[in-house]
């Protein structure tokens, strides 16, 4: 009954309610910055590659590579597996759509984070979405409300599928015991990651730092070789994309298993873009001006959805072999790899997968950190601490023995919550951040590097960085 009851609600949001609000959040924005995740993408690039020289918090690329990391997950490939079987080759149109308007949320919601970062006693910085609804909106309620949603949806929901997907993937080896495997995936994965959590946030960001780049560059060059070495289906891999994402007669007959709600679903389950996530990490970075971090956020998405998630779905749809509901999830994609590499097709992809879902779990439990120190008002004593990591080590445990729909429609679900709390929030705050845009660019065109005062946008509100 609880499973029927959370695909039910599932159903409910991304049918009526956060499809009109995740894409008109996204037009709304594109307009209002004149498509800045177009016309500010190369100045993005140019961002991500400067050093930390402006405090003790984390440098551009650190912050990006902490975001990437909760970006960069299960969803960029046993979600897009999903998407595809149970929404057609469409779903990744509507992925793409997600993404490309989601950017611009999310440049919005991380300069926000910017401008309302709060200091830390050691001159760092902290912040994210409850801490600019405090600061700009006086509503503490409200940003009690995203801080549990915030704790629920990343140390709960996204840790229950990174988790499930790694157990599950050790279906396609002759090992594999329904009755113990999963329990034994689970048992050392928690292991590992409570020795990583307990190394502080510090910690993850270093090790986010070099597997990031390592495993998501590695990942792209096998599935590029994939889709070469089926050149000849890339017209009607691309011909199946469009077609099938224009089938209104197939998306309105039966909506809530369309390409349309499959897409926008594992494509924000991906991206975050809007769910007020990244912007934890992007408060985290030492700064001149806080459409810096704007950029880099808006690059992450790009990296995630537009170059990985794409990389998987045509791999999977150039491999020669046909998606179905029985091979959902990391079935097909292993299967795929193995049609085109062998018996090295289904480790490597294990490998990858393990090592995307292993930077969720950690990148995740920075946000749910996050969440837990807003709630604390401070920096949380170190008994309430250690109690925390434990109980997320013990949800990494049970994920990974619970059933396939009842953890990605219980993550789908929190995880709409967050966007219904974070994107109007940012629609109401969304003109500091404009305001901040536009002072960026001025300064650019004057041949600076931009340096961001409160004044300049004539910014009342109190900020603990910018005065």
């Amino acid at each position: 009954m609880f499973t029927d009851f959370i695909n039910a609600l599932s159903d409910l949001l991304y049918s009526r309610i956060l499809i009109v609000l995740l894409l008109g959040t996204g037009i709304y924005f594109s307009v209002r910055t004149r498509f800045v995740q177009f016309r500010l993408f190369a100045e993005s690039i140019r961002v991500v590659a400067q050093p930390n020289t402006e405090g003790n918090g984390l440098s551009s690329f650190q912050a990006l590579m902490v975001s990437t990391a909760s970006r960069v997950g299960t969803g960029n490939i046993a979600g897009i597996s999903t998407a595809i079987c149970l929404g057609g080759a469409g779903a990744v149109f509507w992925m793409w759509l997600t993404a490309i308007l989601g950017s611009a949320s999310a440049f919005i919601e991380s300069t926000l984070a910017q401008i309302y970062k709060r200091k830390a006693e050691d001159g760092s910085s902290y912040g994210g979405p409850a801490y600019y609804i405090q600061a700009a909106l006086k509503q503490h309620w409200i940003g009690v409300l995203f801080a549990v949603f915030l704790i629920l949806t990343y140390m709960g929901g996204f840790n229950l599928v990174a988790s499930f997907n790694i157990a599950d993937s050790f279906r396609a080896y002759g090992f594999f015991d329904e009755s113990s495997t999963p329990l034994i995936v689970g048992i050392i994965l928690a292991l590992v990651f409570a020795l990583c959590i307990f190394g502080g946030s510090r910690q993850i960001s270093r090790i986010t730092e070099i597997l990031v780049p390592a495993m998501g560059i590695f990942y792209l060059a096998v599935a590029l070789f994939i889709v070469a070495t089926h050149y000849e289906l890339i017209p009607q891999m691309f011909r199946d994309i469009f077609t099938n994402a224009f089938d209104f007669r197939a998306i309105f007959g039966g909506f809530a298993g369309s390409c349309v709600m499959n897409g926008i679903k594992r494509g924000l389950f991906s991206n975050e873009a809007g769910v007020g996530s990244a912007p934890n990490a992007a408060a985290s970075a030492s700064v001149s001006h806080p459409v810096k971090q704007g950029l880099v956020q808006m690059l992450s998405v790009f990296i995630d959805t537009i170059l990985i998630c794409s990389a998987t779905a045509f791999m999977l749809l150039c491999s020669g072999v046909a998606p179905s509901d029985e091979l959902k999830g990391m079935p097909w994609v292993q299967a795929a790899a193995s049609e085109s590499l062998g018996g090295f097709g289904t480790i490597f992809i294990s490998i990858a997968l393990c090592l995307f879902a292993f930077t969720t779990l950690i990148g995740n439990f920075y946000y749910a950190e996050m969440g837990l120190k807003y709630l604390c008002g401070k920096t949380p004593g170190r008994a309430l601490l250690n109690t925390f990591r434990i109980i997320a080590a013990v949800i990494v445990l049970a994920g990974s023995v619970m059933e396939f729909g009842l953890v990605w429609s219980t993550a789908d679900v929190l995880m709409g919550f967050m966007a219904i709390i974070n994107l109007p929030v940012i629609i109401i705050l969304g003109g500091p951040a404009i305001r901040c845009m536009k002072d960026y660019v001025k300064q650019k065109k004057a041949g600076k590097n931009p340096v961001f005062k409160a004044s300049d946008i004539d910014l009342r509100d109190k900020t603990d960085f910018w005065n």
